[in-house]
């Protein structure tokens, strides 16, 4: 009896506060079928799986989670639908990121996503990656999807630990921080190729005091050397990426 409770307690502290698995059936119906959602998502969900993707990562219904870096929403709205009616996410952009030629269309493109309160459980988040702004161990999960790599690319020596260290801040004990994105390989130019070394974000992750629990082949492509930018116009959208479930603790 006290090793199965034991077992229950190691269980539900990295449960993330659901107590509802994610139905990955039921996932892959309800953003085939969503009202307004946009035809090019359903284009992508062929390449990223979301709805594997999110089960591997831990995302349950009834969660509060947060979608980093989140630019349009792809992934917001996904998880919006992971989540359910009884949970929240939290969309985040830098307010730079929506200003500029560029910025304004991500802006538009949200405003679009949004428009009519089609997603309520979504709530926008403009701050900066690592100052969110939300309460000590307020979120049950954390996505940050293709854009990790951006954090070793700026111009903050620090930009990496800043990040890591926030998300320790917000996340619960044994809350989950879910890093998706385009393998990168030690011998190339992973910041010019938009690339980030899967065993440098564990070191990193590790280092900031979290868990690696698993780690993903689901969006594996062994048909990409990794030594091409993510942008290149025979391997856009099908790139070798990595996918990670770091969890906290403390």
């Amino acid at each position: 009896m006290r090793v199965l409770s034991v077992a229950l307690i190691t269980m539900l502290a990295f449960s993330g506060g659901s107590a509802l698995a994610l139905d990955i059936a039921a996932l892959k119906a309800s953003l085939a079928s969503a009202p307004g959602r946009p035809a090019a998502d359903q284009d992508i969900d062929r390449q990223r799986k979301p709805a594997e993707v999110m089960d591997f990562i831990g995302i349950e219904p009834g969660m509060t989670v947060v979608d980093l870096i989140a630019a349009a929403g792809y992934t917001t709205e996904v998880l919006a639908h992971a989540v359910g009616p009884g949970g929240k996410v939290y969309m985040q952009n830098s307010p730079a990121s929506l200003t500029g030629q560029r910025g304004e269309r991500t802006a538009a493109a949200i405003n679009e996503r949004l428009a009519g309160n089609r997603l309520p459980n979504i709530e926008r988040l403009d701050r900066e990656v690592d100052a969110l702004g939300l309460p000590d161990d307020s979120l049950d999960a954390a996505v940050i999807s293709l854009e990790f790599h951006e954090l070793y690319r700026s111009d903050n020596p620090n930009a990496v630990a800043d990040f890591l260290a926030e998300m320790r801040r917000v996340l619960k004990p044994g809350g989950i921080l879910g890093v998706i994105d385009h393998a990168g390989f030690p011998i190339h130019d992973n910041g010019q190729l938009h690339r980030a070394e899967e065993a440098n974000v564990v070191r990193d992750a590790q280092a900031a005091g979290f868990v690696v629990q698993a780690s993903s082949r689901l969006l594996r492509n062994p048909n990409d050397d990794r030594s091409k930018g993510v942008f290149d116009a025979e391997l856009r959208g099908d790139t070798d990426r990595f996918v990670l479930r770091l969890v906290t603790h403390r």
